[in-house]
């Protein structure tokens, strides 16, 4: 029989969650389910611990934010046991790379630079670093190691930062919104003209703009999208709310109605 000591241990601290998740993975008492993952099956959870956190700090919900913070370390105890069974890396090894990160990239803390500079000439010194792992793991183009399954905007930003880095970039805002305009002409004629996936691709080269605007202005375009998401959640909520109060339902109204109400309540949002 197993020792359950440590399991049990309330103060077992990391090594108690270590050897939770290598139980789980047991592949002769473990989990049914937890043995069946892989890298790709468990990813998404990854991405999806990571939004919650997110959203918790956004809420202010610091009980939750707690929870949703031990949420998001058991995806890397999962990976890395995955990786130990592999033979690939441990939890140790990873600790180690990301410390040895840390160091390396913090010369002014941890080295002899100094601590004089801007926080914008850290984040230029920060970059420089980078740039130079990148190039020790052959990552030599301007655009390597920009992560793919980044959320789309997240990743247009990142892009954009990099080839403005070395010159490729409007000087400002206003060519930026001169490309908009244009690409918001060739979406319109392409859908008049042309197939869904031409139309796809002229929609999906206006959004890039935008998030290269949104970098222009120094905007999270996810940060922005979420604020409008939330306020549309708002103000649609209240126009349910409005129609309830007449005993209706939206089903049972229509646009002109609900827009009206829609206005009253953006009046009301910027009275307040």
């Amino acid at each position: 029989m197993a020792d359950n000591t440590l399991i049990f241990d309330p103060k077992g601290g990391m090594p108690r969650l270590l050897e939770i998740m290598r139980r789980l993975r047991d592949p002769q008492t473990g989990c049914p389910w937890d043995i069946e993952q892989d890298f790709d099956s468990i990813a998404p959870y990854t991405i999806e611990e990571a939004y919650e956190v997110a959203d918790a700090i956004a809420r202010q919900d610091w009980g939750e934010l707690e929870g949703e913070l031990g949420d998001l370390l058991l995806q890397t105890v999962y990976h890395t046991q995955m990786g130990a069974e592999a033979g690939r890396f441990t939890f140790d090894s990873v600790v180690k790379a990301i410390s040895d990160k840390m160091v390396a990239r913090h010369p002014h803390v941890f080295g002899d630079e100094s601590r004089n500079k801007s926080a914008a000439q850290q984040t230029v010194d920060w970059e420089k670093i980078k740039a130079a792992e990148r190039a020790g793991k052959s990552q030599t183009r301007t655009l390597d190691g920009v992560a793919t399954e980044l959320p789309a905007l997240t990743r247009a930003v990142k892009l954009q930062k990099r080839a403005a880095r070395v010159g490729f970039d409007w000087p400002d805002t206003t060519h930026v919104i001169d490309k908009i305009v244009e690409e918001a002409g060739e979406l319109v004629e392409a859908r008049d003209q042309l197939t869904q996936a031409e139309v796809e691709e002229e929609f999906g080269d206006l959004l890039f703009v935008v998030a290269n605007l949104a970098r222009h202005l120094e905007i999270d375009p996810e940060a922005a999208l979420r604020a409008t998401n939330a306020k549309f959640i708002r103000r649609f909520t209240a126009v349910e709310d409005a129609l309830a109060a007449q005993g209706k339902t939206p089903d049972e109204s229509d646009l002109v109605e609900m827009d009206a109400l829609w206005d009253q309540v953006k009046a009301t949002e910027k009275n307040l």
